[in-house]
């Protein structure tokens, strides 16, 4: 049990460091061509929007995660100095 817990850890630990040094990755749909062939007719991708690149999962949750913390913590006019 303990074993496990632990390789889980390292697996969430290592997925996190890919996501802060390489935060894209190819775009599953079209494997990074920017392109989709449909019924002959080759077209943009419309999950990457031609881009090639689409944005991780967690690297997704950490910017929301971000921010909503940045909105919440943000001064208003309120608290104006002067």
């Amino acid at each position: 049990m303990g074993l496990a817990s632990l390789l889980i850890l390292l697996t969430l630990a290592g997925y996190a460091v890919l996501c802060t040094v390489q935060p894209f990755a190819r775009c599953r749909t079209c494997r990074g061509t920017g392109r989709t062939d449909t019924r002959g007719a080759v077209e943009v991708c419309r999950r990457c929007h031609g881009a090639r690149h689409r944005l991780r999962l967690a690297r997704r949750i950490h910017n929301h995660a971000e921010r909503i913390h940045t909105t919440g913590t943000r001064p208003g006019p309120e608290h104006n100095p002067n």
